[in-house]
């Protein structure tokens, strides 16, 4: 993996880089160092919301998700990359987004997943906002190592 921020490969080594790997049938990575990043990841993921035909409604919940952790990604974790995956497990069709950064990691997760927490002076919504707003979520973080999120939206 490299590092958006730094074009140098991200050292944070986690178990979710391998999520879903049994179900994944295309992956695209994309950095996430600017706003204009963001804006290319909002329209990468819409593109992949419609191909397997999600409702408006949850193309709309996948893409304020994956907005709000890649703006997370680049202020707290001072930029990093965001992987895109189609999945197929047979039954269902969903998209995957893993997003992954070295930098300071997040001290207390159960607190950084409660509505109203925040450290950078917003509404403390992010986390737990994107978790509400798809079907699976996951998050591994360790200080001074990095952080890594991954949610999924399945098609209904």
């Amino acid at each position: 993996m490299m590092s958006a921020a730094l074009n140098k490969p991200v050292a944070f080594d986690t178990r979710l880089l391998d999520f879903r790997r049994e179900v994944r049938n295309g992956r695209t990575t994309m950095p996430l160092r600017s706003d204009e990043d963001v804006v290319a990841l909002r329209r990468h993921v819409r593109e992949r919301a419609v191909a397997i035909s999600l409702s408006l409604v949850d193309q709309t919940k996948l893409v304020t998700a994956a907005s709000e952790l890649a703006r997370n990604t680049i202020k707290y974790g001072g930029g990093g990359e965001v992987h895109l995956d189609a999945l197929d497990d047979g039954l269902r069709r969903g998209v995957g987004l893993l997003f992954v950064d070295d930098g300071q990691g997040i001290p207390d997760l159960g607190l950084a997943l409660k509505d109203g927490y925040t450290t950078g002076g917003g509404l403390g919504l992010g986390l737990s906002g994107s978790k509400r707003l798809v079907d699976e979520f996951d998050i591994d973080s360790r200080p001074g190592e990095g952080t890594a999120v991954v949610v999924i939206k399945w098609k209904r």
